[in-house]
């Protein structure tokens, strides 16, 4: 099946921009979930056999989730829920409604297996994203929401704007990311530094904390991390009991050819992967399995899979793969995994 989609509707998918087939995508998966049949279709084309995973106090039938950036308004959730995946994270979501950078603003490197974005948090808010996923709940995964800040919010105020947001859409997420790590808002990375780090999650924890159910929280970094900030929020990571994503998309162009190195804007999918798994390594090794780590940045098939979790993943993302190999990635990685004898949280460390 998956060879299906790569012949056939990724070729069709293709000759449309990047935003509008996206887009399309997205509409598609927003109808179809409001039909029965083809949602039980979709579940039994890309079922497969389970592998259970514990991480962050929560339980995954399997260690592949989706990452944050494709369903930004939280809109497609169940229909995607389908599609094999352990879990979803949403969003991201920032609180108040803002249309992103201009366009264009999606780019394939379809050579290279990878895509540059410069999209800039375009989503409808949290209040409205709200709305959406509390009609699609509750869903057979949980369900992770990515939080992030407003353009125009000055980072004195960030910490005040993502605690908002996050109030907003706690009752409808089983964990949080907090995303510090996108190249397309201005001074977002400079989040990473200890005390504004500190600054930032030490409120969330705080109003999770009071609430009748604590979720977990995940911090998503940059690839292109300075050793020193690194070292810094693994520090916290540990100190505050929260988890990180390693990683968000890169702003070095190294690993494309020189025709893309003038494109602003994250690069995601398969010439992130190297970068990605060095940062994930030198996290396990800071970390040394005290704090939940996703493994996310050029997972594309099977083995990139794998890696990550021998890294010292606990779970990994998808997103830039979904979109070259279709929507049986899941179900081919989960076979690679059960044909190389993985066994869910034990299984990295065989």
């Amino acid at each position: 099946m998956g060879f299906l989609y790569r012949k056939l509707v990724r070729q069709l998918l293709f000759r449309l921009n990047p935003e509008t087939a996206h887009d399309a995508v997205i509409r598609t998966a927003r109808a179809a979930q409001r039909l029965p049949p083809a949602a039980s279709l979709a579940r039994l084309l890309t079922r497969s056999k389970d592998i259970p995973v514990e991480a962050a106090g929560l339980r995954f039938r399997n260690p592949v989730g989706l990452a944050a950036g494709f369903d930004k308004n939280c809109e497609a959730a169940r229909f995607l829920a389908g599609l094999g995946f352990g879990f979803l994270e949403l969003g991201t979501v920032t609180l108040r409604p803002q249309p992103g950078n201009p366009k264009p603003r999606l780019f394939r490197l379809r050579e290279d297996r990878g895509i540059i974005n410069r999209m800039g948090f375009n989503n409808v808010g949290a209040w409205q994203a709200a709305r959406s996923l509390e009609k699609l709940l509750p869903l057979p995964v949980p369900v992770g929401i990515s939080v992030g800040k407003n353009a125009d919010c000055s980072l004195e105020e960030a910490p005040r704007n993502y605690l908002e947001a996050l109030k907003v859409m706690y009752e409808f997420g089983d964990y949080f990311a907090v995303n510090i790590s996108s190249p397309n808002t201005l001074q977002l990375r400079s989040l990473h530094g200890r005390d504004r780090l500190r600054r930032l999650v030490e409120p969330m924890l705080d109003f999770a904390a009071g609430t009748k159910k604590a979720r977990p929280f995940f911090v998503k970094i940059a690839p292109d991390l300075e050793e020193a900030d690194l070292e810094a929020a693994a520090s916290l990571a540990v100190e505050k009991g929260f988890g990180l994503i390693a990683t968000n998309t890169t702003v070095s162009r190294e690993s494309v050819p020189a025709y893309w190195r003038s494109y602003e804007g994250g690069l995601s999918g398969r010439p992130l992967r190297e970068l990605s798994n060095s940062v994930l390594a030198r996290t396990a090794a800071l970390v040394k399995g005290r704090v939940p780590l996703i493994g996310s940045g050029g997972v594309t098939d099977g083995p990139s899979a794998l890696e990550k979790l021998r890294l010292g993943a606990d779970l990994v993302q998808v997103y830039s793969g979904l979109i070259y190999e279709g929507p049986f990635l899941v179900r081919e990685i989960l076979e690679h995994l059960h044909r190389q004898g993985f066994r869910g949280s034990a299984g990295r460390r065989g």
